[in-house]
């Protein structure tokens, strides 16, 4: 970040498994990977604190599979582990441009990853290692954007990144809408009170509630997540007003 520097210290990054793992499809995709790491790369060499959240979407949905029938806790189960195959795959990718990295999981899996332990996690970045966490909150009914909100503030982060595939929040899906209004900025309120989908209603709240903005943006171009820290990218800003 030779331009500026990063306006928050510490961050957790929140990134769904299509969008950051999958590159829009099924699967796990390397060069989506490598492009996600060297982004990360980019803003810890700047001194930024970097956490991360990962969904499983591209891999399994388990909302979907509760739609056709299967016991809905049981579904979200299957999810989790959904989202700790991607954690792994993002530390491998990470390790792969030079990065310390460590995966949580909320679901204990000692053989592949540590436990989720708050203060094991802080120290983890204080050292310059990326944290991801996997497997959600560890229980079924919560998304992984909640899961995110949660993480985000018991790390005590400065601000929480939702990596998307268009560049901020719009009034409704700018893909199938081309007119929708495309928003700078909102409060908390707004998002809920215009139920805009961006997430889920308890990330919103738990966000607010902790005084965490949501920053919203795109990863579809190289370096976009360090501009975003500079104020530079295109992004929408989530904060109290």
């Amino acid at each position: 970040m030779p331009d500026g520097q990063p306006r928050y210290k510490r961050i957790l990054l929140k990134l769904s498994g299509e969008a950051g793992v999958g590159g829009g499809q099924f699967g796990i995709d390397p060069k989506t990977l490598q492009a996600v790491a060297e982004d990360i790369g980019q803003v810890i060499n700047a001194g930024v604190q970097v956490c991360l959240v990962v969904g499983g979407g591209n891999i399994f949905r388990g909302a979907a599979l509760a739609e056709s029938g299967m016991e809905r806790a049981s579904a979200d189960y299957v999810g989790m582990l959904a989202t700790v195959m991607n954690a792994l795959a993002l530390q491998a990718g990470l390790e792969r441009v030079g990065l310390e990295s460590r995966v949580q999981s909320a679901i204990a899996m000692n053989n592949v990853c540590e436990p989720y332990i708050r203060r094991r996690a802080i120290r983890h970045m204080e050292k310059g290692r990326v944290v991801i966490f996997g497997a959600g909150t560890g229980n079924p009914f919560f998304t992984t954007d909640t899961a995110a909100a949660l993480r985000a503030a018991e790390m005590a982060c400065d601000a929480l990144l939702k990596a998307t595939q268009v560049d901020g929040v719009y009034s409704a899906d700018p893909k199938k809408f081309p007119d929708a209004k495309r928003y700078d900025s909102l409060s908390y309120h707004e998002v809920l009170a215009k139920n805009l989908q961006v997430m889920d209603a308890a990330a919103i709240s738990l966000s607010r509630d902790n005084g965490i903005p949501i920053l919203v943006f795109s990863l579809g171009e190289p370096g976009a997540l360090a501009k975003v820290l500079r104020g530079e990218g295109l992004a929408t800003i989530i904060e109290e007003k």
